[in-house]
């Protein structure tokens, strides 16, 4: 999760909102990114799909079958599709997204039985880390509004 949070203070510092993903396979990192949605002008472009298309890139299949995915943010709606089409085996997030968090603050969509894949889950690895830096981060983006 520390190498997610890396991750999310570079996106920040390129103006996007601090968010990272790792996706590890056999205890190797194969994919990572921040939050590019921004500076590619790309809504699909979160942490996870980032980080999705390099794993996928890295092993030469869309298929990510023995791969845990860390994320510093809780997944939105797009993000948790993607993981399952992905069929990553397991999520690791740091702290909720009570707003559009969709594992567990706004919707439960890794409990829906429709899916034709599951992914185990758990939350809270550096949840204090990972909060602040979104609070920090938005805090600093409030100051320079005003």
């Amino acid at each position: 999760m520390q190498q997610a949070l890396d991750l999310a203070e570079q996106g920040a510092h390129c103006g996007e909102v601090p968010v990272g993903a790792i996706v590890v396979n056999n205890n190797v990192v194969i994919g990572s990114g921040f939050n590019k949605s921004i500076g590619s002008c790309d809504a699909s472009a979160h942490a996870e799909i980032v980080a999705l298309r390099e794993a996928g890139q890295t092993l030469n299949n869309y298929r990510l079958p023995e791969c845990t995915v860390y994320v510093t943010l809780e997944p939105c709606t797009m993000c948790v599709g993607a993981l399952i089409h992905a069929r990553v085996k397991c999520l690791v997030f740091g702290t909720r997204e009570p707003k559009a968090g969709a594992i567990c603050s706004q919707s439960s969509l890794l409990s829906e039985p429709f899916y034709n894949h599951q992914i185990t889950w758990r939350e809270g690895v550096l949840v204090e880390q990972c909060a602040r830096q979104l609070t920090m981060f938005f805090k600093r983006r409030r100051a320079e509004n005003n």
